[in-house]
């Protein structure tokens, strides 16, 4: 089967692990990488093997062997390079957070289905094979009944310009609550009755850290935190009745373990062997492309904005607005 035609926007760290990851796939090639500055682009071109750079994105975006687009450019400005992908006529596989707030992303979404092209998130938690099994351990009731669930992430990136720039859509939330908040969601659904949150902010005015706790109408509950002054330990937590399921690295689960209610494990799930993780996305997004879909059925467009939507409830009950807002 022919491979399609990858085009980056962006050439930051994050487009170097991706594109580190799709050189090594058999679905898509690396055809073309897009920066502001076009120097950068031609090195990263050069390093990784694009066939062509581009110091302008529309120049890009005129290239017909550019099928689908990978952003990886600032929170702010994931709206904007998005719709203009989609505008003209490119399929789009967008890094996390997905935009700056919600009606940001029913614009898009609106945007791509009335075209017909694929709108993606690139939030690799939901497309991870250990994600899937987690599913089915929790529909199978291998830990009873379910009560509550805990689930953390954080790094030292406060000083990073993109973390701490409220005009860049700034803030521990987007860049790594986005996670917590998806594993709840994946592992409890989203039957929410209302949410208690906190946080703490930087002198620029974002969230340097946040907790958030979704209370479900059905009693259960998911005690969620994120922080951009620490390291954390990344780990989930999942409790039921019979017992618990210990998720290590909720981003890109490494295992996945089962206690028992005497402390004894009960079984464990490895991570299979995998590239960078980031290729179940591009598969996922290959495979949707392939079928015609506007989505992908591991992020559906319906989850996209609900993340959104819980995310712009958060900042407004902690007060803060990005100035393009």
């Amino acid at each position: 089967m022919e491979k399609i035609g990858m085009g980056f926007i962006g050439a930051g760290g994050i487009a170097r692990k991706m594109a580190d990851t799709i050189i090594r796939m058999d679905s898509v090639k690396p055809c073309a990488v897009a920066a502001r500055d076009a120097e950068r682009a031609q090195r990263f071109a050069a390093e990784f093997g694009f066939e062509k750079s581009y110091g302008s994105y529309d120049e890009m975006l005129d290239d017909p062997e550019v099928e689908l687009v990978y952003i990886a450019t600032p929170h702010s400005h994931h709206f904007d390079h998005a719709k203009l992908c989609l505008e003209n006529g490119k399929h789009v596989l967008c890094e996390k957070a997905f935009t700056a707030n919600a009606q940001q992303a029913e614009a898009l979404i609106e945007l791509a289905r009335g075209k017909g092209l694929l709108l993606a998130e690139a939030i690799w938690t939901r497309y991870m094979p250990l994600s899937a099994t987690l599913s089915t351990l929790l529909t199978d009731g291998v830990i009873g009944t379910v009560s509550a669930l805990t689930a953390n992430l954080g790094y030292l990136i406060s000083t990073k310009e993109r973390i701490k720039e409220p005009a860049l859509a700034g803030g521990a939330l987007l860049d790594v609550g986005v996670y917590p908040l998806n594993f709840a969601l994946m592992a409890l659904g989203a039957d929410i009755e209302r949410i208690v949150s906190a946080a703490v902010k930087m002198e620029t005015g974002v969230d340097a850290q946040n907790c958030f706790t979704l209370c479900y109408r059905d009693g259960k509950m998911a005690i969620l935190n994120s922080s951009a002054l620490t390291q954390t330990d990344r780990r989930g937590v999942i409790y039921g009745d019979m017992g618990n399921i210990i998720v290590d690295n909720i981003n890109n689960p490494d295992r996945l373990r089962i206690i028992g209610n005497d402390g004894q494990e009960k079984g464990a799930y490895e991570r299979p062997s995998q590239i960078s993780g980031y290729e179940y996305e591009v598969e996922a997004a290959v495979r949707a492309i392939r079928e015609g879909a506007v989505e992908c059925a591991e992020m559906p467009h319906s989850e996209i904005l609900r993340v959104m939507k819980i995310m712009d409830s958060l900042r407004a009950e902690w007060g803060i607005r990005y100035p393009f807002e």
